[in-house]
């Protein structure tokens, strides 16, 4: 049986040109692995060809290795360490969420560094001996018939193991992984259980964040790594469960259709037809107090009426979220959720929304007069709305009082802006506060007059504050449709403006 014969293969992990230009890219881009590579060297000096084969064995759906009789005796441990590991259940669980995904093998390679350096400290002496004698021709040659070696007679005869020394009582050891079959004392250890699934976890909170997967795998390693950093640490990480759960309400909301309309469901208009009042309208209907201004909006024409295709005009404009990031947005509601979060969430999945609707999108952040924020994300621009510049419109805030017209002027002026670069009208405003504050006469009738010109609507959500949504409330003179939120733990409050804008 040839035992050595394959000396070319200096790869335990079978794979193909692309496999090894994946790596290279990845280890070109990726400082950590370099570094790690330089850290092994010193042990070992085909460290550089190990890493290449664990981050393949990572990055393979259905990894083949070579058998020790396809390899070298040089590359013997390399080929049992990587067959070690592979065979360890614990680096399957974690090939799931790294097949097919560069970034994510890497974290694996990197996950695995303890192990690899415990293997490589028990391996090297013993096969860099083997090295030597097999240069000087007195180590078994391939076909397995061993040559004579000479005796030092400081040293036992040739199948004789040395007197045991006494040893000193040893710690207790952690448990270790099984070794694969076969494999030598000093690789047995390798397939210690990984660390937790880095990669695993950077995968809920991108898809929670609404970020897109194919986005991220494009950048190079090392700002993805620090981008996946910022995720784990950013003020509203605690929060990317309600980030998630905001967005996936809102992909079923976008996906309902209305039942009894003409045409699909496309958004929202003003009417009379009292056959297609939105489900919030109908609410007011229930409440004594609210039924007269029911009547008068009716009279008026300005109930919010479900909108189907064959009514929409060409043209959208922008979705745009004006965001209160006062003191008072700090305050945790039920389930300990900040009023912050739950805006953040849902203006997260706004933006989501005009994604998906090839629509501009505005985060306007807010606080008092002299302190608004703009973070624009052009639809045909999709580099602006990387996840960097995502990360940092939700993790700003800005403190200090309220005020309605300071982020509204904003909003109209950039309505205005694009109506008349683009000529598209029927914007969407959402006002997300916890606040009730005054507006002039002056500016309100202005804000009237652009209403007008401009046909945009004005949505608005009071967060923890009934007040501020009450009929005589200044929110309700602004809002086309008004709407208040107590339990910030329900992410449904907000479902039908997923469904119109």
């Amino acid at each position: 049986m040839n035992t050595g014969g394959h000396e070319g293969h200096t790869a335990a992990v079978v794979a193909d040109d692309y496999d090894r230009a994946t790596w290279r890219e990845t280890y070109g881009r990726s400082a950590a692995l370099r570094e790690l590579a330089e850290e092994l060297g010193a042990r070992d000096a085909h460290a550089a060809d190990l890493l290449a084969d664990v981050f393949l064995a990572a990055y393979k759906t259905g990894p083949r290795l070579r058998g020790p009789e396809e390899m070298p005796a040089s590359r013997l441990v390399q080929q049992r360490v990587v067959a070690s590991l592979v065979e360890s259940p614990d680096f399957a669980v974690l090939r799931r969420e790294s097949a097919g995904d560069p970034y994510a093998a890497a974290l694996t390679v990197l996950a695995q560094a303890s192990a690899l350096r415990r293997s490589l400290e028990r391996a090297p002496d013993a096969r860099d001996a083997r090295d030597a004698r097999r240069q000087e021709g007195r180590t078994p040659d391939p076909a397995g018939r061993a040559e004579a070696v000479p005796h030092n007679p400081g040293q036992p005869p040739p199948g004789q193991l040395p007197p045991r020394a006494p040893q000193a009582p040893q710690a207790p050891q952690a448990p270790q992984a099984p070794a694969a079959p076969g494999a030598p004392g000093a690789v047995r250890q390798v397939a210690a259980p990984p660390a937790p699934g880095e990669a695993r976890e950077e995968a809920a909170l991108v898809r929670a964040w609404g970020m897109d997967p194919g986005e991220l795998e494009r950048l190079p390693y090392d700002e993805r790594a620090r981008l996946a950093e910022r995720l784990r640490t950013s003020r509203l990480a605690r929060w990317a469960e309600l980030i998630g759960r905001f967005r996936r309400m809102a992909d079923g909301e976008r996906a309902r259709k209305v039942e009894n309309t003409t045409g699909e469901l496309v958004g929202v208009t003003l009417g009379d037809d009292l056959s297609r009042l939105i489900p919030s309208e109908l609410a007011h209907l229930g409440l004594p107090e609210l039924r007269a201004v029911f009547a008068a909006r009716y009279a008026a024409g300005e109930l919010m009426l479900y909108e189907s295709q064959d009514e929409r005009p060409r043209g959208r404009g922008a979705v745009i979220a004006c965001v209160d990031t006062s003191h008072s947005m700090y305050e945790a509601g039920p389930g300990g959720v900040t009023r912050e979060a739950w805006a953040k969430a849902c203006a997260l999945a706004l933006l989501d929304q005009a994604r998906h609707a090839g629509r501009d999108f505005v985060g306007i952040l807010f606080s008092a007069a002299d302190k608004v924020r703009v973070f624009r994300f052009p639809a045909g621009e999709p580099g602006t709305a990387g996840p960097g510049r995502v990360l940092d419109f939700a993790e700003s805030f800005l403190g200090g009082g309220t005020s309605y017209q300071a982020p509204l002027s904003a909003a109209g002026e950039l309505l205005e802006e694009e109506f008349a670069h683009a000529a598209r009208t029927r914007g969407d405003i959402v006002m997300l506060t916890d606040d009730e504050c005054e507006v002039t006469e002056e500016w309100m009738r202005g804000w009237r007059d652009a209403k007008r010109r401009l046909g945009f609507r004005v949505f608005g959500v009071a967060i923890g504050a009934p007040r501020a949504a009450e009929a005589d409330s200044v929110l309700d003179a602004l809002c086309d449709n008004l709407r208040s939120v107590e339990d910030l733990t329900d992410v449904h409050a907000a479902a039908d403006l997923f469904r119109v804008i």
